[in-house]
């Protein structure tokens, strides 16, 4: 990590500001090069961490690209833990551009994707899950999910993970004792308590486990679609719940050909909600190919929406809707209420058992907020709920985790079976080891590098 690299780290495009960043051992002597100050004749001069006003010139040439303000800041206390240079210029696609060239033409590099967290990484400023949360924090959709990540970066999972490996290595610690001094009664002793160590790590990890199926959702969004025949109004759905004309509703069947997602957040809920082209059997290719991306769609769902239109009887299309849904967690609407009734909502429920069926008219906005209310309680009150003030969101660390728990089983079954204890001790390395891959205490550079990857350049 001798080499100094840069990026751009605002998004491109019209705004107020952009911001560019080195970080590296060469950054001030590079940034010193093409920045010209209004009080001071070089950076070296100007104070650590204090913002400085001037230009950015063209070494070459000396012409301004930019008024710019630029703050130098000396390692260690830096994101990366290295020395950092921070140039604030005009937001837009020119100026940006043109003084990250000035710095990649004087020395630095470009930056890869996430390498400025991947050091802070590194260089010990991050653990793993910490800085894993840094793309969270990026990515979140809701206050709460934000919530979450800000914790999580802060290191209230890593401090978790920290508190059960240490236990794991009390544990490795007590066999290798017992392993050098075999005499009888320490050997009994070290069963036992191992066991007792044993089971507290074992729930430990169940408790974190029981937290993942909330956490995903709250770091990816209720995976939500909307599923119907053509007209029944899930256009109208789709629209309704995002106070927004999204989709194009017509009375004509089969509109809607291809997926529309969008993101919505109900209470703190995120919601990725879909509308999907409606079930029915057709000779049009390419509705035909949208009827079919709808029932994919529905496999990889956490929530069904399933709208029937209540001025229409049953169909073959409701029917084989019924069938796709009636083992998904999923939602019944009845909609067009406002029009003659014609369907059965007794049949329906019989069809359906112990799914919320909801009346509603979409254009009358009635049951809207009823359905809003039984997403919320499903998600509140329902087996996602859980007390706990550290929730894991990352479906890496949930792996980790299975595997984790697993080891520990397999270590009880050992210590049940009065197993020689080094092998008992496989098991209790492994857990170590793949809690470990969380924290970043034993993660390979594959899995490190596939990780930052994720990250967009710049951060």
């Amino acid at each position: 990590m001798s080499d100094t690299i840069a990026a751009i780290s605002t998004a491109i495009g019209e705004a107020g500001i952009g911001i560019v960043r080195m970080s590296g051992e060469n950054s001030l002597d590079i940034a010193d090069k093409i920045f010209r100050g209004s009080k001071v004749d070089s950076l070296k001069r100007a104070k650590n961490r204090r913002l400085t006003y001037g230009h950015i010139v063209d070494f070459n040439t000396e012409e301004i690209i930019d008024e710019v303000l630029i703050v130098y800041m000396k390692k260690p206390y830096t994101y990366t833990r290295e020395n950092m240079v921070e140039i604030y210029c005009h937001g837009g696609i020119i100026s940006v551009k043109k003084i990250l060239e000035l710095l990649l033409e004087t020395g630095a590099r470009l930056a890869e994707p996430g390498e400025f967290t991947k050091r802070a990484f590194l260089n010990g400023r991050l653990d793993l899950a910490q800085s894993e949360a840094v793309i969270d924090v990026i990515r979140a959709k809701t206050e709460k999910s934000f919530n979450v990540s800000l914790d999580q970066l802060e290191g209230s999972l890593s401090n978790k993970i920290k508190e059960i490996m240490t236990i794991l290595l009390e544990m490795i610690a007590h066999i290798e004792a017992s392993i050098d001094f075999p005499e009888d009664d320490v050997e009994d002793l070290a069963y036992d308590e191992l066991r007792e160590k044993a089971i507290i790590v074992k729930q430990e990890i169940e408790m974190l486990l029981n937290t993942s199926d909330r956490g995903k959702i709250l770091r990816d969004g209720l995976n939500t679609v909307i599923l119907g025949k053509p007209n029944v109004g899930k256009s109208s759905l789709l629209n309704a719940i995002l106070r927004e004309n999204r989709a194009i509703v017509t009375n004509i069947p089969g509109t809607t050909r291809d997926v529309i997602e969008e993101y919505v957040n109900i209470d703190g809920i995120p919601l990725r909600i879909v509308d999907t082209a409606g079930i029915r059997s057709t000779e049009d290719l390419v509705e035909k190919i949208g009827v079919d991306k709808a029932k994919e769609m529905v496999d990889e769902s956490d929530l069904v929406i399933a709208v029937f239109d209540a001025s229409d009887r049953l169909t073959d299309e409701d029917y084989e809707i019924i069938d796709i849904i009636k083992n998904k967690n999923s939602i019944i609407l009845l909609n067009k209420t406002d029009l003659p009734n014609k369907y059965d909502e007794t049949y329906l429920k019989k069809l359906l058992p112990n799914k919320e069926i909801i009346i509603t008219s979409i254009v009358k906005g009635l049951g809207l907020n009823k359905l809003e209310d039984t997403i919320k309680d499903m998600f509140y009150s329902g087996e996602l709920e859980v007390e706990s003030d550290v929730i894991v969101t990352n479906i890496r660390h949930k792996n980790q985790l299975v595997k984790a728990k697993k080891n520990m089983e397999d270590g009880i079954e050992g210590i049940d079976l009065n197993m020689p204890l080094d092998c008992i001790e496989v098991d209790v390395k492994s857990c170590w080891e793949n809690l470990g891959e969380i924290s970043g205490d034993t993660v390979g550079e594959d899995i490190l590098d596939k990780i930052f990857s994720e990250f967009c350049i710049g951060k």
